[in-house]
């Protein structure tokens, strides 16, 4: 028997949830046929198979999470060994997984005794007997152990377990908030003589890239286990997109030298991608700042959270008008709020300072 593993995901990504199967134990696969579809944080990714075979045994179920390198199918014997598929495109100098993962399947533990009449109630109350405590006579689950789950279950409503997108969420924002020194500086810009119906976000696009000319500091990634600051040339910008799931960031390629229509037309496609969940891998990475157009929704101001490589994230609030001085005379203008958060590990408060006065005056001035 030989055993095909999950591959490495790229991007650093150590696990992802089964979404669907699309073999069964006993079918027989040819090279590159689609074994399964797992979710991570960023996309849903089918995983082809290695090589030719029939399969003996397949491990997990939908819903399951599967670190890289724990086991997805084995091959009866006969079958070609696992040339370790790679599954989206992988940057040079990646480590594979580590060897001797262990699988981390439990398994089946004796069941505690469920009199019949303990057990409809439990399938009356919705009870799940797994989760149940038994206090019972030699273990047994009681009328009171179903009663007191089901209060318990009443009391904390409808938790559930947090997985795919919402789940790595957790797990980068905590990896974030180990790592990055963040500060945010803040300004607002007079929009007032933008045309009616002006398309703000591809506006902020244009602008980012502008800013990052006149500042480039904070258009860098920084390595603190090397030490190092790579400066980038290009502007690769990540858009924040709101879905059901969960955020997502795909890649907007090359900002600065793209026209309005491409860029619009990148963006949508982007964002039809991120919410239908079909993007490719390789427009969700190598982002070298971030935006996040949050004001769509709501809100003026922003903490925001800045994501290693990265070292800067610039986030545009609520557009509103508000009585400012103009021209020296009182005025009610429209206004766009913005925030800079950076990294203060690498980024200095001048860099950030003068990157959000390039953001703003361009953002003034473009017609």
């Amino acid at each position: 028997m030989r055993q095909f593993m999950l591959p490495d995901l790229g991007e650093g990504l150590e696990e992802a949830e089964i979404v669907a199967w699309y073999v069964n134990e006993g079918d027989h696969v040819v090279t590159d046929q689609p074994l399964v579809s797992v979710e991570t944080d960023k996309a849903v990714v089918e995983i082809p198979s290695p090589s030719n075979g029939r399969i003996a045994h397949v491990f997990g179920t939908k819903g399951d999470i599967v670190k890289v390198g724990m086991p997805l199918i084995e091959f009866a014997e006969g079958a070609e060994q696992d040339t370790g598929t790679i599954v989206g495109e992988l940057g040079g100098g990646e480590n594979p997984p580590p060897a001797g993962i262990s699988s981390g399947w439990t398994t089946g533990q004796q069941q505690p005794q469920v009199f019949p009449a303990v057990r409809a109630l439990a399938r009356r109350l919705d009870v799940d007997l797994e989760s149940v405590e038994a206090t019972g006579p030699g273990g047994t689950v009681t009328r009171a152990d179903v009663e007191r789950a089901a209060k318990r279950m009443f009391q904390i409503c409808c938790a559930e377990p947090v997985r795919g997108m919402r789940r790595a969420m957790a797990q980068r924002m905590a990896a974030s908030h180990a790592q990055i020194v963040p500060a945010t500086v803040t300004d607002e810009a007079d929009i007032d003589d933008w045309p009616t119906g002006e398309d703000v976000t591809i506006r902020l696009v244009r602008a980012v890239a502008a800013a990052c000319k006149a500042e480039s500091a904070l258009n860098a990634w920084y390595d603190s286990g090397t030490g190092e600051r790579r400066l980038i040339a290009r502007v690769d910008l990540g858009i924040a997109v709101d879905t059901e799931g969960g955020l997502i960031v795909p890649v907007l390629r090359n900002v600065a030298e793209r026209s309005v229509s491409d860029l619009r037309a990148g963006l949508d496609r982007l964002r039809a991608d991120a919410i239908a969940r079909s993007i490719p891998l390789e427009e969700l990475r190598d982002a070298t700042i971030t935006l996040s157009n949050f004001g769509m929704i709501g809100g003026r101001f922003a903490n925001l959270i800045v994501v290693p490589p990265q070292v800067a994230i610039i986030g545009a609030g609520r557009i509103s008008q508000q009585a400012v001085a103009y021209r020296g005379q009182p005025a009610v203008r429209r206004v766009l709020p913005l925030s800079l958060t950076f990294d203060h590990r690498i980024v200095t408060g001048g860099e950030a300072a003068r990157f959000l006065v390039a953001l703003k005056s361009t953002l003034e001035l473009m017609s």
